[in-house]
C-alpha cells in the first residue's frame, strides 16, 4: 500500500487540507520575498495534490515563466488540464506558455485543436477569447470571438470586445468596423460610440478611415440614419461645418423634419465663428421651411451670422452696417410682437451706438425696449446693460454704473448678474480704480460662466502684471484710458496714443499688450502690413509670453482671410501647430490648415 493511501487512511481529510493550506501560505511568502528556489520546491510538492492545483496556479505559473522554466510550466498545466478539464483558464494559460516560449508550431497546433474542440460551444469560445485577451494573446482572442460570433449566428455579438482588441493591435479600420457593428444594434448606442471614438481617434487619417467606412455603410443601407449621424459627427470633429450641414440636410429630409438638425449645425458653426457657413445654413432653413416652427429662429440667426461676418471683415464697411440696421428694422416689423422681433430691435440699437455713431437713436430704441413689458424680463435687463454702455460712450460713468448695479442686484447668481458685475469691473478699470476692479474680477473668476470667467481672468492678469512692480499706476491708467477710447469708437485717437506709449515706455511689461492693440487697430483700419508688423514684434520679443500664440494664430488668419495668400497661410498654420500644440487655437488651426490643403471639397 502506498504512502499517500496510508496518509488518507490515518489522517482525516480536513487535517490534510489544513496542512496544505499552511504550506501554500509558506510557499507564497517565499515567492513574495523573492526566495524563488524555496517557493518552487514547495509548489512542486503541493502540485502533486489535486486539491492544491487551483490554489497555487497563479503564483506558481508566474514563477516558472519568470525563470524561463517553460517546460515546467507546460508540464504543470497539462497535468492541471487532465485533472480539471472544464477549467478554461488553464487551457488559455497553456497557449500563453507556448507563445512566451517562442514555440509557435506547438501554439498553432494547440490552438487548432482547441478551436475544433470548442467550435460547437459558443459560450466556451467567448470565455476562452476573454482569457486569451487577459494573457495578451490578442490575435488568438480575436479568432475565438469571431468563432463565437459565427457559432451564435449573430454578426454583431462581441463587437465591443473585438473593437478593443483591434485597438490594442492598432488595427484602426477593423476597430472602426466593430464600433459601427455595435452602433447598428440600436440608435441609443450612438452617443456612447461617439464618446469612444472621441477618445481613440486622434489623427486626421483615422477620421478619413472612419469617413470612408461610414460612406460605404450608407451606400449599403441608405435608409439607416445612424451612419449619416456619425458622418455628421466626423465632419464636426474636423470643424467642417458645411460638410456637416450636407449630412444634416439629408437627415432632416429623411426624417421629415423642418430643418432641426440644420439648425443645430448652424448654431455650432456660429459659435465657432464660421460665419459664412452659418449664414448659408440659416438662409437655407429660412427659405426651405418658411412656414415651420424654425422660421423665426432661422431668420434671427441668419441676421446674426451676417452681422458677425460684416463686423469681422476689415475695414468694416459702413454701408453694410447701415443696410444691416435696415434689415433688422424689417425683421422687427415682420415678426412683431414676438421675442425675435424685440431681439432684432436691440441688435439694431447696438449697430447705431457702436458702428454708426448714432448714440441718440440707439438710446431711444433701448429705452423703448426697457419700457415695454412684452420684451420680457431678461431682454429688458440686457437692454439696461446696453444703456449703461451708451452712458459710458457719452462719458457718464456714474449713470452707467447705476444701471449695471441694478441688473446685478436683480440677477444674482445668474449669467446676467455676472455680466453686470464684469461691466462694473471694466468701468472701474477704465476710470483707474484698479483695486476695486480687481475685487470684482476675483469674484468672477469662480462660479460664473466660462466666457465671463475667462474675461475676468484676462483683465485681472493685465492689471496685476502691470501694476505689481510699479510704484504708481500711471502706465496702467494710460493704457486703460486708451482702451476706453477704443470702447468709445475713437480708434484713430487711441492708435496715436498707443504709439506715444511705445515711445515713452520702451521696455515696460505692458509693451506686448500695446503691440497687440496696435495690431488690432491697424487691421480694423485695413492696414494689414502694419498689423502683421506689430504681431511680428510680439513673436520676436515676447515669444514665450501669454500673447505669443494669439499673435501667431492671428498672423496666419490675416494671410488667409485678408491677404488671400493660401500658401503662406497654410505654412503659418502648420508652423503654429508645431510650435503651439497645446494652444486653445490648435483645433481651429488644424481645421484651417486642412481646408487650405483641400481636404474638405464639397
Amino acid at each position: 500500500m502506498s504512502r499517500k493511501i496510508l496518509l488518507h487512511i490515518f489522517f482525516p481529510l480536513h487535517l490534510i487540507i489544513a496542512q496544505s493550506h499552511d504550506q501554500i501560505q509558506l510557499a507564497n511568502e517565499y515567492y513574495q520575498q523573492g526566495d524563488l528556489e524555496k517557493a518552487k520546491l514547495l509548489y512542486e510538492e503541493l502540485a502533486e495534490n489535486p486539491y492544491n492545483i487551483q490554489l497555487i496556479s497563479n503564483n506558481y505559473l508566474t514563477l516558472l515563466k519568470s525563470t524561463a522554466n517553460y517546460h515546467g510550466a507546460e508540464k504543470f498545466l497539462e497535468s492541471a488540464i487532465r485533472k480539471f478539464p472544464s477549467n478554461l483558464q488553464f487551457q488559455a494559460s497553456l497557449a500563453a506558455v507556448y507563445s512566451e516560449a517562442g514555440d509557435l508550431d506547438k501554439l498553432e497546433n494547440y490552438m487548432k485543436n482547441l478551436r475544433k474542440e470548442s467550435k460547437a460551444n459558443p459560450f466556451h469560445l467567448g470565455i476562452l477569447a476573454q482569457y486569451f485577451a487577459n494573457e495578451q494573446l490578442y490575435n488568438e482572442s480575436i479568432q475565438f470571438f469571431k468563432d463565437s460570433r459565427e457559432a451564435r449566428g449573430n454578426p454583431t455579438v462581441h463587437a465591443l470586445e473585438l473593437a478593443s482588441l483591434y485597438r490594442m493591435i492598432n488595427n484602426k479600420s477593423a476597430m472602426i468596423e466593430e464600433y459601427l457593428n455595435y452602433a447598428s444594434e440600436s440608435p441609443n448606442r450612438l452617443s456612447y460610440i461617439k464618446n469612444l471614438l472621441q477618445s481613440f481617434i486622434q489623427e486626421d487619417e483615422d477620421l478619413d478611415e472612419l469617413e470612408a467606412t461610414l460612406i460605404k455603410k450608407m451606400q449599403e443601407d441608405p435608409e439607416d440614419t445612424k451612419f449619416a449621424e456619425l458622418l455628421l459627427w466626423v465632419e464636426l470633429q474636423r470643424k467642417n461645418f458645411y460638410g456637416a450641414f450636407v449630412q444634416a440636410r439629408a437627415i432632416d429630409k429623411r426624417n421629415d423634419q423642418p430643418g432641426d438638425r440644420c439648425m443645430d449645425i448652424g448654431q455650432i458653426a456660429l459659435e465657432n465663428k464660421a460665419y459664412e457657413d452659418a449664414e448659408e445654413i440659416f438662409e437655407y432653413v429660412t427659405k426651405q421651411y418658411g412656414d415651420s416652427r424654425n422660421y423665426q429662429y432661422a431668420r434671427k440667426y441668419w441676421m446674426e451670422s451676417k452681422e458677425q461676418k460684416i463686423k469681422n471683415t476689415y475695414p468694416i464697411n459702413q454701408a453694410d452696417i447701415q443696410e444691416l440696421a435696415g434689415q433688422y428694422q424689417l425683421l422687427y416689423t415682420e415678426l412683431y410682437p414676438s421675442q425675435t422681433s424685440f431681439d432684432a430691435l436691440r441688435s439694431k440699437a447696438l449697430l447705431h451706438a457702436f458702428y454708426l455713431d448714432q448714440i441718440d437713436i440707439a438710446a431711444r430704441l433701448l429705452i423703448d425696449l426697457v419700457n415695454n413689458p412684452r420684451a420680457g424680463a431678461q431682454l429688458i435687463s440686457q437692454s439696461k446693460l446696453d444703456l449703461g454702455d451708451i452712458y459710458l460712450l457719452k462719458g457718464e460713468p456714474w449713470e452707467a454704473t447705476l444701471l449695471y448695479s441694478q441688473v446685478e442686484k436683480a440677477h444674482k447668481s445668474h449669467p446676467l448678474g455676472y455680466d453686470a458685475k464684469l461691466r462694473n469691473a471694466r468701468l472701474h478699470y477704465f476710470t483707474g480704480n484698479f483695486a476695486l476692479a480687481k475685487g470684482h474680477l476675483d469674484i468672477l473668476k469662480k462660479n460664473t460662466t466660462r466666457e465671463i470667467s475667462n474675461d475676468a481672468i484676462s483683465l485681472g492678469m493685465l492689471i496685476t502684471d502691470n501694476t505689481a512692480l510699479d510704484t504708481t499706476d500711471a502706465v496702467m491708467q494710460e493704457f486703460a484710458n486708451i482702451e476706453l477710447l477704443i470702447f468709445q469708437n475713437k480708434k484713430a485717437q487711441a492708435n496715436q496714443r498707443l504709439s506715444n506709449m511705445l515711445e515713452k515706455y520702451v521696455h515696460h511689461s505692458i509693451t506686448d499688450e500695446v503691440y497687440w492693440l496696435k495690431s488690432k487697430l491697424e487691421l480694423e483700419a485695413g492696414n494689414t502690413d502694419s498689423a502683421i508688423g506689430y504681431l511680428d514684434k510680439i513673436l520676436t520679443s515676447y515669444a514665450y509670453d501669454i500673447l505669443a500664440d494669439d499673435a501667431a494664430f492671428k498672423k496666419a488668419e490675416i494671410f488667409e482671410q485678408q491677404l488671400k495668400d493660401v500658401e503662406q497661410a497654410k505654412a503659418l498654420y502648420q508652423q503654429f501647430l508645431i510650435k503651439y500644440p497645446g494652444s486653445m487655437y490648435a483645433a481651429e488651426a488644424r481645421k484651417r490648415f486642412r481646408q487650405l490643403r483641400g481636404d474638405f471639397i464639397n
